[in-house]
């Protein structure tokens, strides 16, 4: 079997007739006539971004890839319209979208939520535009497909310290990324400090597990600017007063908490700093303010090559995004094809157990090879696409 080309399977661009608004979808690769990946909106949002977003989900699939698992490796794909979510007209754009992308959801391409969009906004707007579901693509893979929608359906609703789990599993994967790497280092938890870019899904969700595993969350960026405490902010306080996009309501801030600029997050004095808002964050220009020793990429492509090279050379790692932020996708698939239950105790021990096993190894990898670690999963995922592709073929 040949290996997976080096262009995409397919790109599609799409204009709203109501707003002129542009919208993408690319599919990066099909195994067995699937492919996996979330739905974006942004203001700017680009073809360019969306095909780099589709490659990053084969190589997420692929990472994940366990041949004793019930889960099936699917292919990547990604979808991004540019909008603004929070404008009054980014509803019925996303409705229209989905009409138009009706074809390719409910064959090939199963989706979610993704920047800008809540899943409860997907499937309602999924609902609108005429479709079962949003990864109805996967339902001929499963053995028992009612069954398999009734535990992912009983997983959404289940709710720790009031976060949905599916809000969860995304930071949890980032926050063991983290503990993985200091374990490597011998750098004490109680000692690490912590900025975090966003405040949504996975922001929230990384910060939440970092405070709790005793590392002080020092600055929080979300879009009306930085929160910061050199002493440690109440990151459950903050949860709670987050609106729908991620913004926090500046009344829940204490009075040792302090706001500074929206970019200052990058400057803060902190052991680790996780991008988790918009892709290219960072870049050649800002990389030089950033004083972190690691750098978590919750976010998809929140460093930019030339920035990471630069870290590089200052002696910062840099945990890539394809690795630390794929738990997401991961839980949607074991939940779905029962490799575990609707259970938050299971899902959080999956997702540790992965993270441990597969952070740990390309940590071990790009020290042996005296490369990045982004360099290391990259070898990790070449090494793994030809048994993908002997075992389900691409199409």
């Amino acid at each position: 079997m040949p290996p997976a080309p080096s262009a995409p399977l397919l790109s599609v661009g799409w204009t709203d007739h109501v707003t002129g608004r542009r919208g993408h979808l690319v599919v990066d690769r099909l195994v067995r006539g699937v492919a996996s990946g979330g739905l974006r909106m942004r203001e700017g949002c680009t073809a360019e971004e969306v095909a780099g977003l589709a490659r990053g989900m084969t190589m997420k699939e692929a990472l994940h890839y366990d041949p004793r698992a019930r889960y099936v490796p699917l292919g990547g794909a990604k979808g991004g319209i540019d909008c603004d979510p929070r404008s009054p007209e980014a509803y019925g754009v996303l409705v229209r979208y989905l009409r138009a992308m009706r074809p390719y959801v409910e064959r090939f391409w199963t989706t979610g939520e993704d920047l800008g969009l809540s899943q409860d906004l997907v499937d309602r707007a999924v609902a609108e535009a005429g479709l079962v579901s949003s990864v109805q693509a996967v339902y001929p893979l499963l053995d028992d497909e009612a069954a398999a929608r009734r535990r992912l359906s009983d997983a959404f609703a289940v709710e720790v310290d009031g976060i949905g789990l599916d809000e969860l599993v995304g930071g949890l994967g980032v926050a063991e990324s983290v503990l993985v790497a200091l374990d490597r280092a011998g750098q004490e938890y109680a000692a690490t400090r912590v900025a975090v870019q966003g405040l949504g899904t996975m922001g929230g969700a990384t910060a939440r597990f970092l405070a709790r595993a005793g590392l002080r969350v020092v600055a929080v960026a979300d879009v009306l600017g930085t929160i910061v405490n050199p002493d440690g902010l109440d990151v459950e306080a903050l949860l709670a007063a987050r609106d729908a996009h991620g913004a926090v309501d500046r009344a829940a801030l204490r009075p040792a908490d302090r706001e500074e600029p929206g970019d200052a997050w990058l400057a803060t004095e902190a052991e680790v700093l996780v991008p988790a808002a918009v892709s290219y964050a960072i870049d050649a220009g800002n990389q030089g303010r950033i004083t972190a020793r690691w750098i978590a990429e919750a976010a998809n492509m929140p460093v930019l090559p030339e920035a990471e090279e630069a870290l590089r050379a200052r002696g910062v790692t840099v945990l890539p995004d394809v690795v630390v932020n794929s738990c997401t996708n991961a839980w949607w698939w074991w939940t779905l094809f029962g490799d575990i239950e609707a259970d938050a105790d299971q899902a959080f021990d999956r997702v540790r157990r992965s993270m441990r096993t597969l952070v740990g190894g390309v940590l071990d990898r790009a020290a042996a090879d005296g490369t990045s670690p982004r360099a290391a999963a990259h070898a990790l995922v070449d090494e793994r696409l030809p048994l993908i592709a002997e075992r389900y073929g691409w199409y």
